[in-house]
């Protein structure tokens, strides 16, 4: 029996690397996973959200470079390693943008950035700490996908932003798995009563809207990024539910599952042990279509304001704070992150597809 599914697990994966478009999108999905982990690594601004504000030169073009004057502060960051790496840096210096600057000895005149062409006011700042060099002070930093309406830089708000949209998928699909599987599996071996009472419940979750049950419980729970990723998972157990329920009808009357119940088997031991892992295949190409609705019901939910909260990235909330830059001449501000949901579910239905071609065994 093991050397039989180890043969269909290889044919299997046989199949899908044939698949072109299969494995260019788990690559992809793999790439965006290791950036929504390591975001604020790959991020130019590494601050905590990425949430560095200059409103002096929001909503610049991609490519957009100016001189920074970084001022430093005398509150100490005493963060961890992993807590930057993972959280981002509490930023606790002073950038403040420029149009020229000169320096003379300890002495820094400088006029600070003014967009449209206006002349920005001219200041002085004086280094008391004579261990600091005024060159180290000024640095050039280039906005790759320019900056949003608040003067944030756009490439690291969407690096941030693969954050929430990936991980809401994985969380999201784990708990539809857990009640979903749960749920089906008792439903679909005992029958009866059993069965009516789940599939009433099925059915009356089913009716409901799913963005519109999600936004119920969103309120119920408030506000919030974990609050979304507990809601989303409790409105997609249903599917996962009710194929579990139909494939475990079919297979408990196999020879198998009898040889089982001769053996003296308990019922706990021959759904975990011999039932699911043969009806995976199904819920498998179901999860990978789950994790692409996850991602648009949240980026709908951030698009809508209740879902993750400022100063926290999501790629909904961006369109949503943008939408309007579309008529205004900046439309990348909106499409950029539009675009970015656009991939990211195009490549779970894509790897869906593929997982379903090579997991038919008729084929």
């Amino acid at each position: 029996m093991s050397n039989k599914a180890n043969s269909l697990s290889k044919l299997a994966l046989q199949k899908f690397k044939k698949n072109f478009w299969g494995v260019f999108s788990f690559y992809f999905i793999v790439f965006v996973g290791v950036i929504s982990v390591f975001a604020y690594v790959f991020a130019p601004d590494n601050s905590r959200y990425a949430n560095q504000m200059h409103v002096s030169i929001h909503s610049k073009a991609p490519g957009f470079n100016v001189d920074l004057l970084v001022l430093p502060s005398q509150i100490k960051n005493e963060q961890g390693f992993f807590d930057k790496l993972f959280f981002g840096n509490i930023n606790t210096v002073t950038e403040i943008p420029i149009s020229q600057h000169t320096i003379s000895g300890n002495t820094i005149s400088y006029t600070e950035y003014v967009s449209d062409g206006l002349t920005g006011i001219e200041k002085v700042y004086t280094i008391e700490d004579k261990t600091i060099k005024p060159e180290t002070l000024i640095t050039k930093k280039t906005f790759y996908l320019g900056t949003d309406k608040y003067g944030r830089d756009l490439l690291s708000r969407i690096l941030v932003g693969a954050r929430i949209s990936f991980f809401i998928g994985f969380v999201a699909v784990f708990i539809s798995l857990v009640i979903g599987i749960f749920m089906g599996s008792v439903a679909g071996y005992f029958g009866g009563k059993v069965d009516a009472f789940i599939m009433w419940i099925i059915n009356v979750t089913w009716s409901i809207p799913t963005l519109l049950l999600v936004i119920a419980i969103t309120l119920a729970l408030g506000k919030g990024f974990w609050q979304v990723f507990i809601a989303v998972g409790l409105t997609m157990w249903v599917e996962v539910a009710r194929v579990v329920r139909g494939q475990i009808i079919s297979a408990k009357e196999m020879q198998y599952v009898t040889a089982a119940r001769a053996l003296g088997f308990n019922n706990y031991r021959i759904i975990t042990k011999h039932i699911l892992p043969n009806i995976m295949a199904p819920v498998i190409v179901i999860c990978a279509a789950n994790f692409a609705a996850a991602i648009l019901i949240e980026s709908g939910l951030s698009f809508l304001g209740i879902g993750a909260q400022p100063p926290m990235a999501s790629w909904g909330a961006m369109i949503k704070d943008h939408y309007n830059y579309i008529i205004l001449g900046k439309p990348y501000l909106a499409i950029i992150p539009g675009l970015c949901i656009m991939f990211l579910v195009m490549a779970f239905m894509l790897i869906g597809n593929a997982l379903r071609d090579a997991l038919d065994v008729k084929n």
